[in-house]
């Protein structure tokens, strides 16, 4: 089992910065998956960002260029600085492991980022 918290949602202005982290715990295995997704009022949930232990990173073309997705594998842990925010980046953001031997997702409970204009 793996256990997600998330924390570092917030309010800011459009053209605002946000870091949000999450700590993982329980086993995590070398070929996991890490990354974040998000869901707006009235959207599917929707993949944001990942990352693999060896840092190959992959990013939805919306945030491109204005997010960055890092992990601290000693930690087990993953960030998502998000600069130049809009205000379409509103969404409750979760972070989620991918187990690649199970194709099980684990997700954490989501923090609302709210970008105002």
């Amino acid at each position: 089992q793996v256990q997600l918290v998330e924390s570092g949602g917030g309010l800011v202005q459009s053209g605002g910065s946000l870091r949000l982290s999450c700590a993982a715990s329980g086993v995590i295995f070398s070929s996991d998956v890490m990354g974040w997704y998000r869901q707006a009022p009235g959207k599917q949930r929707e993949s944001v960002a990942t990352i693999t232990v060896s840092g190959k990173t992959d990013y939805q073309g919306a945030v491109k260029g204005r997010f960055t997705i890092s992990r601290d594998n000693a930690k087990n842990a993953v960030y998502l600085q998000m600069n130049s925010l809009k205000p379409e980046d509103t969404a409750v953001y979760y972070c989620n492991v991918l187990r690649m031997v199970t194709m099980q997702h684990y997700w954490g409970q989501g923090t609302q980022v709210t970008v105002s204009s």
